[in-house]
């Protein structure tokens, strides 16, 4: 029997359409209706702790942002640890909130500037991030989207040896991990990269 080889148009054709293939980012997950997290009305995606939804659409600053110091829950209410995430930034860098919600403050405290935005469809009490230092473009009771510029950050009033932001997430009085409101496909998303084609010829 035989074997007809692929002429050199339509090498390239193949050639072309893995190439655009694998430069393509990966699609978001499909979208879903705020709900509250006790899965009432449907089923919400959590984050790490199984508990926290994972409605984060964005980083608070850049698009993968260096993580200088992790969440670390203190033992006890009033224990050492480290309640929030420390993400490398810039003083001026633009802070985004991570998911739709609505200011709750907007203002300083001990000398720094604040925002926290309460996420909408989270329950009751909504999970509410925090940002600082930052000094805020919004006000409290602004509505406000994933990805929306909420401030900028300040270059005094941080507690990091390099500049950077605090992000912190809370149910009430207690604190949770913020990187646990970011699914996936946000967490890992870098550039895209191609990937090796074999057995096809290079165009010539």
């Amino acid at each position: 029997m035989r074997v007809r080889r692929c002429p050199r148009a339509c090498a390239r054709g193949i050639l072309w359409v893995i190439l655009t293939l694998a430069v393509l980012p990966a699609p978001p997950p499909p979208s879903w209706s705020p709900v509250s997290d006790t899965g009432a009305g449907g089923a919400v995606p959590t984050g790490g702790d199984g508990g926290t939804p994972a409605v984060g659409r964005a980083w608070p600053v850049g698009v993968r942002p260096r993580v200088l110091r992790g969440w670390e829950p203190p033992a006890t209410v009033y224990g050492r640890g480290h309640r929030g995430v420390d993400l490398a930034a810039a003083p001026g860098t633009p802070v985004r909130a991570v998911a739709a919600g609505r200011v709750s403050f907007a203002g300083r405290v001990a000398g720094r500037g604040v925002v926290s935005v309460e996420l909408t469809g989270t329950g009751d009490p909504p999970l509410r991030t925090t940002y600082e230092p930052v000094r805020a473009s919004v006000g409290e009771g602004d509505e406000v989207t994933a990805g929306e510029v909420i401030g900028a950050v300040e270059p005094t009033g941080s507690h990091c040896t390099a500049p950077c932001v605090h992000w912190g997430l809370l149910r009430g009085d207690v604190y949770l991990d913020p990187l646990t409101l970011l699914p996936p496909w946000v967490l890992h998303r870098g550039p895209p990269r191609l990937l090796p084609v074999l057995g096809v010829p290079v165009p010539r």
